[in-house]
């Protein structure tokens, strides 16, 4: 008997047979659908709601099934059982401390050869390689810093002790007072962060 995953597969596949609006749908032109489909799962989490999580689960999986249909359809492409297969080897190789004979008792071990592993597979030298710029500003400039440490770049910043409300004020602030002004505060901040992504990258060649 197939999975309900498998009878979902072969819906995406009949889909894109017989329906003209699946049928003219690109990579690119799902972009959209991907990203509300994806806040609306964070919504979900957020409020705890789980039947909407599931819901909302069910949708993003639609979007995987459906860029994985189209770019089965291309000389050279794959499918959703490629997919499969290079996350299940990705996340045996990440985890040697399970699949191997690593040791690693604390959660941020494993981070940490999480990201050593990730960096030789991917062959990066720089902090910024890899990092996707189009993710909002805030999380990418936090990316950034993340990035930076990891890689022994510290800025010479002494931050005061914040709560995590505090911050949220702050930022709420900053925010408004950017509405007030005229400035899109998105804008602003991404402008920034890559003028410090541009200052990591000179350090590191330094």
């Amino acid at each position: 008997m197939e999975s309900q995953v498998d009878q979902m597969i072969a819906v995406m596949n009949t889909l894109r047979q017989e329906c003209p609006w699946d049928a003219e749908q690109t990579h690119l032109s799902l972009v959209t659908y991907l990203i509300e489909e994806t806040y609306e799962l964070l919504e979900a989490i957020e409020t705890n709601d789980l039947e909407a999580i599931e819901e909302e689960l069910g949708d993003v999986l639609l979007q995987v099934l459906f860029h994985a249909q189209i770019a089965s359809e291309s000389e050279g492409g794959f499918d959703i059982q490629d997919v499969a297969q290079r996350l299940r080897e990705k996340l045996v190789s990440r985890h040697p401390h399970v699949f191997g004979d690593v040791i690693a008792e604390h959660a941020s071990d494993v981070a940490r050869n999480w990201e050593q592993i990730k960096a030789a597979e991917k062959g990066r030298t720089s902090p910024t390689e890899g990092v996707p710029f189009a993710q909002p500003a805030l999380s990418l400039t936090a990316k950034l810093v993340h990035r930076a440490a990891r890689f022994g770049i510290e800025d010479e910043v002494s931050p005061q002790p914040m709560s995590e409300s505090e911050i949220g004020e702050a930022l709420f602030e900053l925010a408004t007072r950017a509405a007030q002004l005229g400035i899109d505060p998105e804008a602003a901040l991404r402008a920034r962060a890559r003028k410090y992504a541009s200052e990591l990258d000179s350090r590191e060649v330094e």
